[in-house]
């Protein structure tokens, strides 16, 4: 009886023990397994539920099975024309065979090293055999706006100069391929060499690209330029202002000018005109006075400039010596 009882008591414990150890296992939403028996892929399991394993024996390796981000390290890069950018590019991928990633690669931080092998090569690649240009833009949209800048300047025709002026003289080439495109075939290049790990390279985007510090000074330098183009541009717009203002003012003087002297010349016409009838009338009523007055007009006028008289026996000194006063 006692050996009876031990005996069911190892196979209970046993039993707790299997149990204990699992042959169930829980696979949940998102992942993907492996069973690998005595170092052998026995079974994958890409649906999620409760599944089933040899207990002691099996080893159940877990992956994700959603798609996952691969952030790449910043990269400085040559160019085809040997100008030097920094280049950040991310990457989405997945597991899509498990069985090769568990024989090739066995971890996610392994899955990440080889990725970084193999996608920062591409990007150093395919950004090394094309221009800046293809690099930095993805379009010719550029070429065809027709972008101006607006000043106001207090009238329509002002403001439209201006902004002729100051349109940037900058001739942008054309691309032939365009960013898009660049990654694109980083991705072409991607594409035949994960396989063989057990992964899928979805799409390669840059997250970030900025000049290097040599060429972000050449691209200052040129903003620069342009900025006191425009600047230049404002000055001689103000000066062919001032000389048409003052052009303006000029003529206005003269027709001002000329307007008044008409008046003051007809006005002056008139006064003497009115003069001499008046002198005429009162030289009618009283010629001799008319003499008088006339002659006390002159020597006032003349005699201030005469240093000395050597004589005064002359009809004009008339009425200054005659005791009759005419």
């Amino acid at each position: 009886m006692k050996r009876l009882l031990i005996t069911l008591g190892i196979i209970v414990a046993a039993f707790l023990l299997i149990l204990v150890t699992g042959p169930f296992f829980v696979l949940n939403e998102g992942e993907q397994a492996v069973v690998v028996r005595f170092g052998q892929i026995v079974k994958t399991h890409t649906n999620a539920g409760l599944k089933l394993r040899s207990p002691f024996i099996d080893i159940v390796t877990k992956y994700p099975k959603q798609v996952m981000p691969w952030d790449g390290e910043s990269q400085r890069i040559q160019t085809k024309e040997n100008q030097f950018i920094w280049v950040d590019a991310t990457a989405r991928w997945r597991i899509s065979d498990p069985v090769k990633f568990y024989e090739s690669v066995g971890t996610l931080e392994s899955a990440y090293g080889k990725l970084a092998d193999v996608l920062d090569s591409s990007v150093r690649t395919v950004i090394a055999g094309n221009y800046l240009r293809e690099a930095v833009r993805n379009s010719n949209s550029i070429l065809s706006n027709d972008v101006k800048e607006t000043f106001q300047t207090g009238d329509a025709a002002g403001s439209e100069a201006l902004a002729n002026l100051t349109q940037s003289q900058i001739t942008y080439e054309k691309i032939d391929k365009g960013r898009s495109v660049l990654f694109a075939a980083m991705l072409d290049a991607v594409k035949p060499i994960v396989p063989q790990y057990g992964i899928e390279v979805i799409d390669i985007i840059p997250r970030q690209i900025k000049y290097s510090d040599e060429l972000t000074e050449s691209v200052y330098n040129r903003m620069i330029k342009e900025r006191n183009q425009i600047a230049q541009a404002f000055r001689s717009y103000g000066e062919g202002q001032k000389a048409t203002i003052l052009g303006k003012l000029e003529n206005d003087k003269r027709s001002i000018l000329s307007e008044s002297y008409t008046i003051a010349e007809t006005t002056k016409g008139k006064a003497d005109a009115e003069a001499t009838r008046i002198f005429a009338n009162s030289y009618g009523r009283d010629p001799s006075f008319f003499d008088f007055w006339r002659a006390i007009e002159s020597y006032r006028q003349t005699l201030p400039n005469f240093s000395k008289t050597l004589s005064t026996d002359m009809d004009y000194f008339r009425y200054l010596y005659s005791t009759k006063g005419r």
